[in-house]
C-alpha cells in the first residue's frame, strides 16, 4: 500500500532551475517538496566542473535575495567585465562593455556543480522537503488537488506540481503537452583550456558558418570552451589528442588569446531548440528547459529559466495575499501568459541568430556586416542588447 501526503506545491527537478524555484517558494512562505531523479549534489572538489554557466545580473540579484549569492560570490567565480564577438564570414566586429550599463560587469561565470551544491545546502534550512533519486511517475489533476505518483511506492498530493525536469520532461509529455522546435544537428563540445593571452575578464565569441565557439573567462586564467559543431564534427573533435585539438580550437577562435593547451578532459551536448506550445496544465507549470530549451550561443538558457522562477514565485504570491488558490487556472494562465511570450521571443531570436551566421551567400554576409558595424557605431543600440541579456524589462 503507497504511503500519501499532502503538501502545497512539488517541484520536480533538482537541477539549478529546479532548486532555486523550491527554495524561492519557501522562502515565500510556502510549503514545498522537491523531488529529483539523481542523487544530491556533491560538493565542489578541486578540480573546476567542465559545465559552466553564464549568469546574469538579474540571476544574481535573485540569487542575491534568497540569501546564496554571497556564498557562490566567494567561491571559484569569474566576472567578466567585457564582451568581444566577431563574424569569421565578413570580419565585423561587436565590443560590449560594462560601462554600457553603468555597472562593474556584465556577469559571472559559475561551475553548474557550485551553484548546484549552494542551492540544495540551502533547502534544508529554508523548510524543503527533498526526495532524491525517487522519479515522479504520474501527475493528475483531480477534486482541486494534483496527485503524484512516485516510482518508490509514495503517493504526493499538492495544490501545484513545477516540472522543472529537463528538457525531455516526462510531466510535460504526461500532460499532453506538444513542443515546437527543432534538432541542430550539433553538439556543443566543452573543455577548458590554458591560454597564452590572459583573457581580461572578457567573453570571447567568433561565429563560424559551421557553429558559434565561445571561450569564457574562469578565474583561475584559465578559459571554458563552449564550441557548437556539427554532430560529425564534435566527434572528430572528441577523438584528436590534445596538441590537435588545441590548435584547432586556436585556428577557430583566431588565436585572439594566443596559444592553447588543453587542461580538462572533453565532453559534448546535444543541441535542440523546444519551446511548448503551452508552460501551464491543470495545476501544473512548466519551468527552465522543461519549457523552452535554447541554442547556447547567448548563454542565456539558465537566466530565462531563473526568470520564470521569478515571475511564478511573484504571481504566486500575489494570488496567496488575495486568497485565490495557487494552483487555479487562472493563477497559472497569467504566469504562462507573461513567459512564453517573453521565452518564445528569445529563443526564437537566438535561433534566427544561428541561421543567419550560417549563411555564406555573400549578399547576407554584407548585411549582417553592415549591421553589426551599425550597432558597433551605435551606443544606444548596444546599451540595449546588453540590457536584454542582463535581464532589464523591454
Amino acid at each position: 500500500m503507497s504511503r500519501r501526503a499532502e503538501t502545497g506545491i512539488v517541484v520536480v527537478g533538482g537541477g539549478m532551475v529546479g532548486a532555486t524555484a523550491a527554495l524561492a517558494l519557501a522562502r515565500a512562505g510556502f510549503g514545498v517538496r522537491l523531488l529529483d531523479a539523481g542523487a544530491p549534489p556533491q560538493r565542489p572538489g578541486a578540480e573546476l566542473d567542465l559545465r559552466v554557466v553564464a549568469l546574469a545580473p538579474s540571476s544574481a540579484r535573485l540569487l542575491d535575495d534568497l540569501g546564496v549569492w554571497t556564498q557562490i560570490d566567494a567561491a571559484r567565480v569569474c566576472a567578466y567585465r567585457a564582451m568581444h564577438v566577431w563574424d569569421a564570414g565578413g570580419g565585423a566586429e561587436l565590443d560590449f562593455d560594462a560601462a554600457l550599463l553603468d555597472a562593474q560587469c556584465l556577469g559571472w561565470i559559475v561551475e553548474n556543480r557550485l551553484l548546484s551544491w549552494v542551492l540544495w545546502q540551502a533547502l534544508a534550512a529554508a523548510g524543503v522537503r527533498v526526495h532524491s533519486a525517487v522519479t515522479a511517475r504520474s501527475c493528475v489533476a483531480a477534486d482541486g488537488q494534483a496527485r503524484i505518483e512516485l516510482d518508490d511506492g509514495e503517493s504526493l498530493r499538492a495544490r501545484l506540481v513545477l516540472a522543472a525536469d529537463g528538457r525531455d520532461s516526462p510531466l510535460r509529455r504526461a500532460a499532453g503537452i506538444d513542443v515546437d522546435g527543432r534538432d541542430y544537428g550539433q553538439r556543443a563540445v566543452v573543455a577548458h583550456l590554458h591560454c597564452e593571452r590572459p583573457h581580461r575578464h572578457t567573453a570571447w565569441q567568433r561565429f563560424l558558418d559551421t557553429g558559434p565557439l565561445a571561450l569564457l573567462p574562469l578565474a583561475d586564467g584559465r578559459v571554458s570552451l563552449v564550441w557548437s559543431l556539427p554532430d560529425a564534427e564534435a566527434q572528430r573533435m572528441l577523438a584528436l589528442d590534445d596538441a590537435a585539438f588545441a590548435r584547432a580550437v586556436g585556428a577557430a577562435s583566431d588565436f585572439r588569446l594566443g596559444a592553447l593547451r588543453p587542461a580538462s578532459p572533453r565532453a559534448a551536448f546535444p543541441l535542440k531548440l523546444a519551446l511548448a506550445r503551452r508552460f501551464a496544465a491543470p495545476r501544473l507549470a512548466l519551468l527552465g528547459d522543461a519549457a523552452h530549451a535554447v541554442h547556447p550561443l547567448a548563454g542565456q538558457g539558465v537566466n530565462l529559466g531563473l526568470r520564470d522562477v521569478r515571475e511564478l514565485v511573484d504571481v504566486l504570491r500575489a494570488a496567496h495575499a488575495r486568497g485565490q488558490d495557487i494552483g487555479a487556472e487562472p493563477v497559472l494562465a497569467r504566469y504562462a501568459r507573461r513567459r512564453r511570450s517573453g521565452d518564445a521571443r528569445d529563443a526564437y531570436a537566438f535561433d534566427a541568430i544561428e541561421r543567419l551566421f550560417k549563411q555564406r551567400a555573400p549578399a547576407v554576409v554584407a548585411a549582417r556586416t553592415l549591421g553589426m558595424r551599425v550597432i558597433q557605431r551605435t551606443p544606444a543600440l548596444k546599451r540595449l542588447l546588453a540590457g536584454h541579456a542582463a535581464g532589464w524589462p523591454v
